[in-house]
């Protein structure tokens, strides 16, 4: 039970119904990075947030998991190369701790997929481009992609 004392939602606005964003190429930024425990508790993976800061989807959060810890060596090379795209693609290649990819703008490449699990549709991110500065268009963005045996994982941005 928790004490919600204090909160009226005539104040709030109420959360939309957040359905999977189209496919397509966003400029983002990490917000966020956590290591985080496997469900075996045999290994980590690093937890990624991205946040999507123009155009009409502003605001949406993907996450992305890396398995830079575990059991699996072809899951922690492919994990390895999606970090190698991401730091790329923010222009830090040599980071020294997570927090260094944060707030530095990129291109996310999203695809929806269908959940096995339950069918519905979900993002993923399947890879990263370089923000160009100078023309502030998706379109002269350079891939730096992740391949094709890309693990990236989000969970969906509308089951948190």
């Amino acid at each position: 039970m928790a004490n919600l004392q204090g909160f009226d939602a005539n104040q709030v606005e109420p959360a939309n119904d957040l359905e999977p964003i189209p496919v397509g190429k966003y400029v983002a930024v990490i917000t966020d990075s956590e290591m985080k425990p496997t469900k075996s508790g045999a290994g980590s993976y690093l937890q990624l947030t991205f946040q999507i800061i123009e155009g009409d989807h502003s605001g949406r959060l993907l996450w992305v998991r890396l398995n830079l810890d575990n059991p699996n060596a072809t899951a922690v090379e492919i994990a390895r190369r999606e970090l190698s795209a991401i730091c790329r693609a923010v222009g830090v290649l040599v980071p020294t701790d997570s927090t260094d990819l944060h707030n530095l703008p990129c291109i996310i490449h999203v695809r929806v997929k269908r959940r096995g699990d339950t069918g519905e549709l979900q993002n993923e991110v399947k890879g990263y481009s370089k923000r160009d500065p100078g023309s502030g268009s998706l379109e002269s963005a350079s891939p730096v992609g992740v391949g094709p045996q890309s693990a990236a994982s989000t969970e969906a941005p509308w089951k948190r």
